[in-house]
């Protein structure tokens, strides 16, 4: 079925940055066509839809959240965030986790937020595989986007708590980057003797099936980055190092400490995603949480998503936290790049969404305003071409 939205001020959010004011978008699962309107015709049309006064964008995207894995209204029956028995974990996957069920993806949808990032929490220096998604849907196996889309790591605080209590390793960051070390070397020599027994196998022996290993493939083959959470500025920085050490890509996420060190993140061009900072300082790696930072990191020139970090921010206000970075002063653009474009990019699934371009998903927000505005409502939400 193809539908037409018209007349609407479409915001293509791409790196042309086009925009049309009498604006005209078709799309059946796909986007056709997008335009002026006094440029359309030609085409066959199921539904027509006057968008006049609106404005048009792709939907949102959220590039760091557990939506589906920590569970609305529920304890630890919902709970499916962090698999802590093990603090190194790679071989976890998102898809096994998510309940599409879980009433944050409504939420989600009426907020114009069509896509999210969402996986394993930040328990173990080494979580497992987050997956890119879709917000709608009855199975996860059919809202996929990319999965696995990254490898979930985490410095700081989180691990140290959650092994000290179990007075067990890691308990230090020391502890914490050895592990994540330890993967990695090992994760390396077991894809070095795969190979050598793929180009030979007369002279080399197959290594055993190590799951976990298997896991760090893509990683260390740069198919996919890791997401690192980091807060406090040390603990960017052993993440950069980590980067550096098995040239590997990386993402900081959180990066609350973003500040302090700016000019090695300027230096670096890592990209990050900022948030949750609509919340308390609820824990001492928290202590410079602002939104200040946005503006100083995006002003940089550095790619900044805005994330919720969904359940510490419910996934709906992914625009009120836009809507405050613009108030603390970031540039109202750059705020609805940090939650389109830059969002996708920052994931490495531009090629489907993050803004409105012919072939791209079908993944359409309509809303009163600006959604980086404060009084903005999402009037209609599309994926993959239908209204949700």
């Amino acid at each position: 079925m193809k539908t037409l939205i018209k007349n609407g001020h479409i915001m293509s959010m791409d790196n042309a940055r086009r925009e049309y004011e009498n604006g005209a978008i078709l799309f059946d699962e796909k986007i056709i066509y997008i335009g002026e309107m006094k440029d359309f015709s030609g085409y066959d049309i199921d539904e027509v839809i006057d968008a006049k006064g609106m404005i048009v964008m792709p939907g949102l995207i959220d590039a760091h959240c557990h939506l589906g894995m920590f569970e609305d209204s529920l304890g630890f029956e919902g709970d499916d965030g962090n698999e802590d028995t093990d603090p190194v974990m790679p071989h976890l996957r998102a898809i096994d986790g998510i309940n599409p069920f879980d009433r944050g993806f409504k939420e989600a949808r009426d907020a114009g937020v069509t896509s999210v990032v969402t996986g394993p929490g930040s328990a173990n220096p080494v979580g497992g595989q987050f997956a890119a998604i879709k917000t709608c849907g009855i199975c996860v196996d059919d809202m996929i986007i990319k999965a696995p889309a990254a490898m979930k790591m985490a410095l700081g605080e989180n691990p140290k708590s959650v092994y000290n209590e179990k007075d067990s390793a890691p308990v230090t960051r020391m502890g914490t980057m050895a592990l994540i070390r330890e993967l990695f070397i090992k994760s390396k020599e077991y894809m070095r003797r795969i190979d050598e027994y793929e180009e030979n196998s007369d002279d080399n022996e197959k290594p055993e099936f190590d799951m976990k290993l298997e896991a760090m493939i893509p990683v260390l083959r740069r198919e996919i980055p890791v997401k690192i959470h980091a807060h406090r500025a040390d603990d960017i920085c052993s993440a950069i190092r980590i980067a550096k050490e098995f040239d590997v890509d990386v993402t900081i996420e959180h990066c609350s400490d973003g500040d302090a060190v700016a000019d090695v993140l300027e230096r670096e061009g890592l990209p990050l995603m900022l948030g949750p900072t609509l919340s308390d300082r609820s824990k001492p790696e928290l202590r410079n949480l602002t939104f200040d930072t946005y503006k100083n990191l995006s002003d940089r020139g550095l790619s900044v998503a805005i994330i919720t970090d969904h359940p510490e921010i419910t996934v709906g206000n992914l625009p009120l936290c836009a809507a405050m970075a613009v108030k603390y002063g970031m540039n109202e653009e750059k705020a609805l790049q940090a939650i389109t474009i830059n969002a996708a990019e920052n994931c490495r699934i531009e090629d489907r969404v993050g803004s409105l371009e012919v072939g791209k998903d079908a993944d359409i927000a309509v809303f009163t305003d600006l959604p980086t505005r404060f009084d903005a409502v999402c009037a209609m939400t599309f994926i993959n071409g239908k209204k949700t």
